[in-house]
C-alpha cells in the first residue's frame, strides 16, 4: 500500500520565476521516505541508535512538469523491489492527479565499517 504525504511549495523551495528548484524535488522524497517509515513504526532516530544504516546507491529521476510556488503536492511512496541488502522505493510527486516527477532509489543497508550488510529483519518486515 503506497503511502501519501502533502506539502506546500514554499518560496525558499522555488527559483527566481517560482518554479521549485530540480533538487528540491529529491527533498521532498526524502522527506517523505522519514514519513514512510514513522508510519510504518519506526523512526530514522531508532534506525540510528540500532545500527541499522542506509545510504543512496542509485537514483533514477524523471521530471515531467515543474511545481510552483505555494502549490500542494503530494509525494507516494511505495516498496518495489526487496533484496538481501538493498531495496527499491518509487516514488511520485503529484499536483492533483498531475504527475510532475517520479523516482526510483537503491537504499543500502550498511554498517559502522560502510560495508553493505543483510536488510535488518525489523526493517524487513516493516518493508514487507
Amino acid at each position: 500500500m503506497p503511502h501519501k504525504v502533502t506539502y506546500r511549495v514554499y518560496y525558499e523551495d522555488t527559483d527566481a520565476g517560482g518554479i521549485m528548484y530540480h533538487g528540491n524535488y529529491i527533498n521532498f522524497c526524502e522527506r517523505a521516505r522519514t514519513e514512510f517509515i514513522n508510519a510504518k513504526g519506526l523512526s530514522n532516530r531508532e534506525m540510528h541508535d540500532r545500527h541499522i544504516l542506509t545510504v543512496v546507491r542509485h537514483l533514477e529521476a524523471h521530471y515531467f512538469a515543474p511545481a510552483f510556488l505555494e502549490d500542494q503536492v503530494t509525494v507516494q511512496t511505495e516498496v518495489s523491489e526487496i533484496k538481501n541488502s538493498s531495496f527499491v522505493l518509487k516514488q511520485t510527486i503529484f499536483r492533483g492527479e498531475d504527475t510532475l516527477f517520479m523516482m526510483n532509489i537503491v537504499l543500502v543497508c550498511i554498517n559502522g565499517e560502510k560495508r553493505p550488510v543483510r536488510i535488518p529483519e525489523m526493517l524487513k518486515n516493516i518493508l514487507e
